[in-house]
């Protein structure tokens, strides 16, 4: 009788501590083999390039405004900065499967590829060699509209997301959709990332103070964040050392009474 005793005990021991969440496993960032006092991306990122379905806010301007009313969207608003959602769905420039925007009077304007400032460079070009000269002081104003991504799965919130910033990073992206409850498994968080061959998938452990150095540390337009589960949810057990415990006691409790009852029958 004290050996099965000691066993259940063993096991209820081993059970409450093997199911409850650990730090390891919910903790952002933490260090590794050394102590890192401070941790700095050590070369400067590339410009974004350009994909399909990134939309775009253009507007050309110039020093007579009039002259230039044909090539922006209709009653589309001069402040730039005052980007939304909606409005970048009304007057925003999509770029299609073929990797062009359909800019008024301009026409067709293959983008693909390039950078926001090569895009800008590249309208300005064409609105001196076939409309206007250089008295007329062309200025055009070239933004992505925003970084929009997908979050599924582990989030506090899901669904589309949009930030209205030129860069955003994960734990930006993260805390937007309402952060990665306990249950979610930070260690690896699948990014789904489009290419100009199809979509890749990134393995990226959030744990992990290096993050600040993978080339996935920035998310681009279009991108997908997928948290899992940790087996913790479907075991039931709690998230916390005692919330296992406790669960596994009331379970134990419960049989040991139902064994007694049967017992005296």
């Amino acid at each position: 009788m004290k050996i099965k005793s000691l066993l259940i005990f063993f096991t209820l021991i081993t059970l409450s501590f093997t199911s409850c969440i650990s730090n390891k496993q919910s903790a952002y960032m933490q260090q590794r083999d050394k102590l890192v006092e401070e941790l700095m991306l050590s070369k400067q990122l590339p410009p974004y390039r350009l994909q399909i379905n990134d939309v775009l806010s253009i507007r050309v301007k110039a020093l007579d405004q009039e002259l230039v009313g044909m090539f922006n969207p209709i009653g589309a608003s001069d402040n730039v900065s005052a980007l939304t959602r909606e409005g970048l769905y009304s007057d925003g420039f999509l770029i299609d499967d073929h990797g062009e925007i359909n800019m008024p009077t301009l026409g067709k304007i293959k983008i693909l590829n390039l950078t926001v400032e090569e895009v800008k460079a590249k309208i300005e070009e064409e609105l001196l060699a076939q409309y206007f000269k250089k008295e007329a002081n062309i200025f055009v104003t070239v933004k992505l509209g925003g970084v929009k991504y997908t979050t599924i799965g582990e989030f506090g919130s899901t669904g589309t997301k949009v930030i209205f910033q030129e860069r955003v990073n994960i734990f930006e992206a993260i805390a937007n959709a309402g952060d990665i409850p306990i249950i979610g498994n930070k260690k690896d968080v699948l990014l789904i990332r489009p290419y100009p061959g199809g979509n890749k998938i990134h393995h990226i452990d959030l744990t992990d103070v290096n993050i600040f150095e993978s080339p996935f540390f920035y998310i681009q337009p279009n991108d997908m964040l997928y948290v899992k589960p940790l087996p913790q949810k479907a075991w039931g057990t709690g998230t916390t050392g005692i919330q296992s415990f406790t669960t596994i006691l009331s379970i134990f409790t419960a049989l040991t009474t139902t064994y007694f009852i049967v017992r005296t029958l």
